[in-house]
């Protein structure tokens, strides 16, 4: 299940507003454009904001996520004609023969059953060509990146057209083993509405994520570090080995 930020249509309707700054996908673009990918499958698409930056470049695109909200938001877009947008999850694909898959920004992490995330990994392997890649990235759990989720830290307002002005800021509630659970709160001037949506991401540790994905067939080329975090992500790369002859 989708969290309430990317479920309740007038918080999806603001995400991209209230982060907009996606530099975070410039790394994917290149790694796109550097393994020569035609054809993409963008596990946790949301508002679509990659899924378009990749079409606007010729390549094919699939975009699934859970929550209809958000996948309503990318419909909406210009160019949004150029890509195929699925409301689900990688569980339950149509046949693929992708070149390259991703979970950017924390689809990985919100991922938060370990069945759940064994099948994603099943699925992403079942939709790609052999040789195809698998990228996604995840938090260090070492740097303890939760510690920052605050309202002094995070507290913002936002004048937004046909709006008005939004409030905005987070607030961890708790950490339990890997799971994080945080609140984003958003308080609309306008009509002085309050909504909230409560997230929980899993904090995964290298070697577990590396046997994870070896356990489901993927042989693990490279594992970098995240371009616009240095020091902070762990991106790995994960291949569908070729067809044995």
């Amino acid at each position: 299940m989708a969290d309430e930020n990317f479920t309740h249509p007038r918080l999806a309707a603001l995400y991209d507003v209230l982060d907009p700054d996606r530099s975070d996908l410039d790394a994917y673009v290149h790694l796109a454009e550097e393994l020569g990918a035609r054809q993409v499958l963008d596990i946790g698409c949301g508002t679509g904001v990659f899924a378009l930056l990749l079409a606007d470049r010729g390549i094919e695109v699939v975009g699934v996520d859970p929550a209809a909200a958000s996948i309503d938001v990318a419909r909406g877009k210009p160019g949004s004609e150029r890509v195929r947008w699925i409301c689900g999850d990688a569980t339950a694909l149509p046949p693929l023969q992708a070149d390259l898959a991703t979970m950017t920004a924390n689809v990985a992490q919100a991922i938060v059953d370990p069945e759940a995330w064994r099948t994603t990994l099943r699925g992403a392997y079942a939709a790609l060509r052999p040789g195809g890649f698998l990228v996604f990235e995840t938090r260090d759990p070492a740097r303890r990146a939760w510690e920052e989720w605050n309202r002094e830290a995070s507290y913002s307002t936002t004048e937004i057209p046909g709006v008005g002005g939004v409030e905005s800021w987070l607030q961890l509630l708790e950490v339990r083993g890997p799971l994080v659970t945080f609140r984003g709160t958003l308080v609309f001037a306008a009509d002085g509405q309050v909504l909230t949506s409560d997230s929980t991401l899993r904090f995964r540790e290298r070697r577990e994520v590396e046997a994870g994905l070896v356990a489901q067939g993927f042989v693990v080329e490279d594992v970098r570090d995240a371009p616009d975090r240095p020091g902070r992500e762990f991106v790995f790369l994960a291949r569908r080995p070729e067809a044995s002859s």
